[in-house]
């Protein structure tokens, strides 16, 4: 891993700067794609990363997954602009419609809480979901930063999301610990 690690997280509830190993900086970003690209581009100011690592939580689509997930390809799910372009391309704009880091699953960003079965979503083989993770990855691929992601899945996205979210939130800290040690080491 690079020498100067930037963890962006959403909310505090999700990974305690204090479990964090010394050295490695943590920026909370807020929820959405708006709070993590702003929050993004003035932590890059702040502190130049050569390594940008996303960790937090996520609701399942792909029934069959559980626990920590390293994401290896991000795409929107709101970017609803149809005729003038597919859903999750946003139209007039040569920016990438997805963006690609090491793992093995597949994430869908939007601004929005998933509660409810959305056929688009399995049609993508969209494994989970998110709301921040798509903006961190164009931040970072507009300065040239590797970046790397890691969702804990908290809920199945459906009607009782928030409630498990809210049970398990914290969950997910421990298991990334693993893995960021684990990172650190190779």
């Amino acid at each position: 891993m690079g020498a100067n690690i930037l963890i962006i997280t959403a909310l505090e509830s999700e990974l305690k700067r204090e479990s964090l190993p010394a050295g490695i900086d943590i920026v909370y970003s807020g929820v959405g794609k708006l709070n993590s690209a702003l929050a993004s581009m003035k932590a890059i100011e702040q502190f130049s990363p050569t390594q940008i690592i996303n960790f937090g939580t996520a609701g399942k689509v792909n029934a069959d997954l559980h626990g920590l997930l390293s994401i290896g390809r991000v795409i929107q799910r709101d970017m609803h602009t149809e005729p003038l372009a597919t859903r999750g391309t946003t139209p007039f704009c040569d920016r990438p419609h997805e963006y690609l880091s090491h793992g093995k699953y597949l994430c869908g960003s939007g601004d929005s809480f998933v509660i409810a079965h959305d056929p688009w979503l399995h049609d993508q083989a969209v494994d989970v979901v998110d709301m921040e993770l798509f903006a961190i990855a164009a931040i970072a691929h507009d300065h040239h930063i590797p970046w790397q992601s890691f969702k804990y899945i908290t809920d199945e996205a459906n009607e009782d999301s928030g409630e498990d979210w809210q049970a398990k939130v914290h969950l997910g800290q421990e298991l990334f610990l693993a893995a960021l040690s684990q990172a650190l080491a190779n």
